[in-house]
């Protein structure tokens, strides 16, 4: 699952919005709000592009982390 606090303080850091974000993975804000809000996943690609972008030096910091509900 996705760490929601985690990558909203890394977009806020990073001075992205949601919908630069969505713009640069090329889906809707609607479909970047339900993936960071873990209503939908994120496709690997969607996440490379992520990791790259906002500089995340550890995947598990933001993605896969079994610890957030």
């Amino acid at each position: 699952m996705t760490n929601t606090l985690k990558l909203r303080a890394l977009m806020l850091e990073k001075g992205f919005t949601q919908g630069q974000l969505a713009k640069t993975l090329g889906i809707s804000e609607q479909a970047m709000n339900q993936k960071i809000n873990n209503k939908r996943e994120f496709k690997a690609s969607e996440i490379a592009t992520l990791l790259e972008v906002l500089s995340v030096e550890n995947i598990g910091e933001v993605f896969f982390n079994p610890e957030v509900s």
